[in-house]
């Protein structure tokens, strides 16, 4: 039960990425109220949980359905997680987010920015939805440890809705350098878990396991 805790602790805070959630916050909120900037980053946190919730109860049922079997999707996720490391080690992931953040501005969407692109894609993203998957499929309908992981996907959206409640200071305090050397960190961590991912879904798919 510990390596699982550890292991969704880990692989969900790599992919959520809280720090890099402020710097986007005060783009796609310029010229916002502080109670308006309030209200968009409770509300985008809520849609956030709710879409991670779903796919860590349902997706392996979602799964089923669509006939892919946990280890096809252990390796597909295991090298999208692996593109998205990548991206976050050489500094495009941010660029790409801050074009979303800059298109949502142009189209005068600001009483969706919480769903778009604050929710989805910046916070409940792809990676953060292949990391729900991967760990709901790794708990095995146990439901002690479906519960645990709802528990840290709920601990992990506060501490990003504490960050977007806080952009300014965090972006103050960590600064670009500091900014662009955590997410480069983050980044070699994910990495490493994507092709641990690779792995046990190698194996299970071999019969290795």
């Amino acid at each position: 039960m510990y390596d699982y805790l550890s292991s969704a602790v880990v692989t969900l805070l790599v992919t959520l990425d809280p720090p890099a959630l402020a710097p986007m916050f005060i783009s796609v909120t310029r010229g916002m109220t502080p109670a308006e900037r309030r209200q968009v980053a409770y509300r985008a946190s809520l849609i956030a949980f709710l879409i991670m919730a779903f796919f860590a109860v349902a997706g392996q049922e979602t799964l089923r359905l669509l006939g892919i079997g946990l280890p096809a999707f252990r390796i597909a996720g295991g090298l999208l997680l692996f593109t998205i490391a990548f991206e976050m080690v050489f500094d495009r992931r941010n660029a790409r987010k801050s074009e979303m953040a800059e298109t949502a501005i142009t189209k005068d969407q600001i009483r969706n920015i919480a769903a778009f692109p604050l929710a989805i894609p910046l916070m409940a993203g792809p990676g953060a939805i292949t990391a729900m998957l991967l760990l709901a499929g790794r708990a095995h309908d146990d439901p002690l440890l479906i519960s645990l992981l709802l528990l840290v996907t709920a601990l992990l959206i506060a501490v990003c809705l504490a960050v977007l409640l806080l952009a300014d200071r965090v972006a103050r305090v960590l600064g670009t350098t500091g900014n662009a050397v955590l997410t480069r960190l983050l980044g070699v961590i994910l990495a490493a878990l994507a092709v641990q991912f690779l792995i046990d879904g190698a194996k299970a798919a071999f019969g290795l396991a």
